[in-house]
C-alpha cells in the first residue's frame, strides 16, 4: 500500500455528554453516521462543523486579518503575539532591541 492510499488517523472528539446525545439523536434521525467513517462526508459532526464555520467566516476572516497584521516579521511584533502587549506597553517597560 502506497503512503497515498493508506487511511489518514482519525483523532477522538471530546465533547460534553449532554452534547453527544445531541450528536447521536440528531445524527440517528438524519440518517447519518455519528462520526467519521468511510465517508466523512456523512458525518454529522463534519457536516455541523462545515457550516458552523460557514456561517461564521467573517468572524474567522477577521481573526485571520487581526493576527497577521501584528506579525510584520520584527521581535516586537513577536512578542506582542505572545503576551498580548501593545508596542507603547512594551515600549514602557525597557523595549525590544532588534
Amino acid at each position: 500500500m502506497t503512503t497515498a492510499a493508506k487511511r489518514v488517523r482519525q483523532s477522538p472528539l471530546k465533547v460534553d455528554p449532554a452534547t453527544d446525545k445531541l450528536i447521536s439523536q440528531g445524527a440517528h434521525f438524519l440518517g447519518l453516521t455519528k462520526k467519521d467513517s468511510a465517508s466523512p462526508r456523512s458525518s454529522a459532526v463534519a457536516e455541523a462543523v462545515r457550516a458552523y464555520l460557514e456561517q461564521r467566516r467573517e468572524d474567522l476572516r477577521s481573526g485571520m486579518v487581526e493576527a497577521l497584521s501584528v506579525l510584520d516579521g520584527s521581535l516586537t511584533s513577536d512578542v506582542m503575539l505572545l503576551t498580548g502587549l501593545t508596542a507603547q506597553e512594551i515600549d514602557a517597560v525597557g523595549g525590544i532591541e532588534e
